[in-house]
């Protein structure tokens, strides 16, 4: 899902930079923020760095493909 899909969502369709603020402060790991991904493709921030967000949505799409 992208930033402005969760803002749509939560019914602020503009509200997607807030959507990004609110993510980047989350630590709750019961929350699972780094599948929030840009409009364009791209990752996006992860408050516990960019490459972990990559390596982890890497991972998950790896456990798709094998369920």
């Amino acid at each position: 899902m992208t930033y402005k899909e969760v803002a749509k969502n939560a019914g602020r369709p503009r509200a997607f930079r807030v959507v990004g603020n609110i993510l980047h402060a989350n630590y709750d790991p019961a929350i699972p923020c780094h599948r929030v991904v840009r409009s364009d493709g791209k990752t996006g921030g992860y408050n516990r760095g960019a490459d972990r967000k990559a390596r982890l949505l890497k991972e998950e799409a790896g456990e798709m493909r094998c369920a």
